[in-house]
C-alpha cells in the first residue's frame, strides 16, 4: 500500500478525522466506482443506488480493512458485490431473465450516457449477452485493465477460471459482433 493510501486509511480509522477523510475518499473514488457498477447494472438509477450502498458499507466496514491489501482493491470488491446484489434484486423484479435483458438492451439503445457511436452500443449489447460472471470478468479485464491476481482477490476465484471466463467472453463477443 502506498504512503498516501496508508495516510488516508489511518485518517478513515480515526474518529476525529473520519468525516473529512471519507469525503476525500469519495472525491477520489466516486467516479471510478460509478463506472465499475454501471458496467454491471447498465441502468443509471440502479447504479446510483448501488453506489450509495457501496459508500455506506465502506463507512461502516473501514475498521475491518486489512491494510496488507490495496485500498482500491478492497473498495472495488465492495462495489462489485453491491452491484451483483442489486443485479439479483433487479432481475427478480421482472417476470423472467429475458424480460430483464430486454429492459437493459433498451437502456443501452436509448442511452445518452453511453459514450461513442453505434459500434460502442453494439459492443455493450454484446457484453450484455454474456453470463453475469463472464460479463464481470470481461469488464474487469478489458475496461478496468485489472490483473488476473487482482481479479482473483476481488471475485474470490482462481486465476485459471478467470482466464477461461475471459477467453469465453471474448469468443462470444466476437461471435455476436459477426452476426450483428
Amino acid at each position: 500500500m502506498m504512503a498516501e493510501e496508508k495516510k488516508l486509511v489511518s485518517s478513515l480509522k480515526s474518529p476525529d478525522e473520519k468525516r473529512t477523510a471519507f469525503k476525500l475518499l469519495m472525491d477520489q473514488y466516486q467516479e471510478r466506482l460509478y463506472l465499475v457498477i454501471r458496467k454491471i447494472l447498465i441502468d443509471h438509477d440502479d447504479t446510483h443506488d448501488a453506489l450509495q450502498e457501496c459508500f455506506i458499507k465502506i463507512w461502516n466496514k473501514i475498521d475491518t480493512f486489512n491494510e496488507s491489501a490495496s485500498l482500491y482493491t478492497w473498495i472495488y470488491k465492495i462495489a462489485v458485490n453491491e452491484a451483483l446484489q442489486q443485479l439479483r434484486k433487479r432481475k427478480n423484479s421482472f417476470k423472467n431473465e429475458q424480460q430483464y435483458y430486454e429492459f437493459l438492451e433498451q437502456k443501452i439503445t436509448y442511452s445518452n450516457t453511453i459514450d461513442g457511436d453505434e459500434i460502442q452500443k453494439l459492443l455493450q449489447k454484446a457484453i450484455l449477452q454474456l453470463p453475469d460472471k463472464q460479463r464481470l470478468v470481461f469488464n474487469m479485464k478489458y475496461f478496468d485493465d485489472l490483473k488476473y491476481e487482482e481479479m482473483a482477490t476481488i471475485t474470490e476465484s482462481s486465476v485459471g477460471s478467470l482466464k477461461a471466463n475471459y477467453h469465453h467472453a471474448v469468443k462470444k463477443i466476437e461471435d455476436y459482433l459477426k452476426v450483428n
